[in-house]
């Protein structure tokens, strides 16, 4: 019989490689250096990670509670999500894609990310290509390239005096040859995302067209990452719903967290063709199940609500207040940012000093 201190010496079996250990993340980093500050007595307000620091709205929260006393509720949800969310969404959509949106088009998910992985797990395979414009949410690269597919990298770029003024999102702009150039036959789909994080552009009319008819001309999905949808300050365009083609091969994302403050909720969506939700619904399965379930009954219940309280409209207002406090320090130290046209995102640019 082996003894167990004669086994303790020998190396374990091992790990995948692709995660390697070490070192620090960006947001390890940020959140530590703003720790270590306040510690040492100085005041810090930490602007480098995106959660909020007040409560969801109260009938958010009312909603969940009373989803909590209902015993089914606080068991497994159904993997493609709770009726009552799936119609929930469908009616918050429909307007918006101007037709009547069926629950088939769409997958419930625990949290935007958990439902991204779901769509590349579903439908990327090894050796696959996907088109990813910098900058971006990181998180998209390992979602990818767990998969085994490959991140080819486009740019999104801004104006060349940009350090000497303050911008638009629209003056930032895509080089459409130089973006054609980057498609190939392995070409399996592109990831945009507007409102940017952390540019804050919204794509206009006219590059969501583009987009979309280079989709249709070479054949690739897009997924649309429109977590901020909520947060826009001018004209936002679901490219979804600019032509039928084009919504037959675009996924896009929503969230909850963001749209009601409530990123721990972890409760996310797909909407797309009814032909190709299903694979993300095969995934989604594999990877965690099923989302959990007062919280799917409290957004539902939230997103109707929603629709008669004015509460985007009045967040939205907040907003605006806000980031004009946020800019004035900017303004007044004279360093030029983009202005966000989305989102709660401010790029400042710091060469000058």
């Amino acid at each position: 019989m082996t003894t167990s201190s004669s086994t303790s010496t020998k190396p374990l079996p091992g790990h995948n490689p692709y995660f390697k250990l070490g070192g620090k993340d960006i947001w390890s980093l940020i959140n530590e250096t703003a720790a270590a500050a306040e510690q040492s007595g100085k005041k810090v307000v930490n602007l480098g990670q995106g959660f909020f620091s007040y409560s969801p709205p109260q009938f958010a929260i009312d909603a969940v509670k009373r989803a909590l006393d209902v015993p089914l509720n606080n068991q497994y949800a159904h993997t493609r999500g709770k009726p009552n969310l799936l119609k929930a969404l469908a009616k918050t959509y429909s307007p918006h894609y101007e037709r009547e949106l069926s629950t088939d088009e769409i997958q419930v998910t625990t949290g935007a990310n958990e439902g991204m992985y779901a769509v590349f797990t579903g439908l990327l395979a090894p050796g696959d290509e996907v088109i990813v414009f910098q900058p971006f949410f990181d998180q998209y690269i390992p979602n990818i390239e767990m998969t085994g597919a490959k991140v080819v990298y486009g740019k999104i770029s801004p104006p060349a005096d940009f350090d000497k003024r303050t911008v638009t999102g629209d003056e930032w702009t895509i080089d459409w040859e130089e973006f054609e150039n980057l498609i190939t036959p392995k070409t399996k789909m592109v990831v945009i995302n507007s409102p940017h994080n952390p540019i804050g552009k919204v794509f206009n009319r006219e590059e969501l067209e583009k987009i979309g008819e280079l989709a249709i001309k070479h054949n690739f999905y897009i997924v649309s990452d429109e977590v901020y949808e909520n947060l826009y300050y001018g004209d936002f365009v679901r490219i979804a719903t600019l032509s039928p083609e084009i919504a037959r091969r675009t996924l896009t994302v929503g969230s909850a967290g963001k749209s009601f403050a409530a990123t721990g909720w972890r409760i996310g969506w797909i909407i797309g063709d009814k032909e190709v939700i299903p694979y993300v619904t095969a995934a989604h399965t594999r990877i965690c199940f099923s989302t959990p379930a007062p919280f799917q009954e409290g957004v539902a219940s939230a997103l109707n609500e929603a629709l008669t309280n004015g509460y985007y409209e009045k967040t939205r207002e907040e907003y605006i207040h806000k980031y004009k406090v946020f800019t004035s320090v900017f303004d007044e130290l004279g360093l030029p940012y983009t202005k966000a046209d989305g989102g709660y995102f401010l790029l400042v640019n710091f060469k000058k000093n």
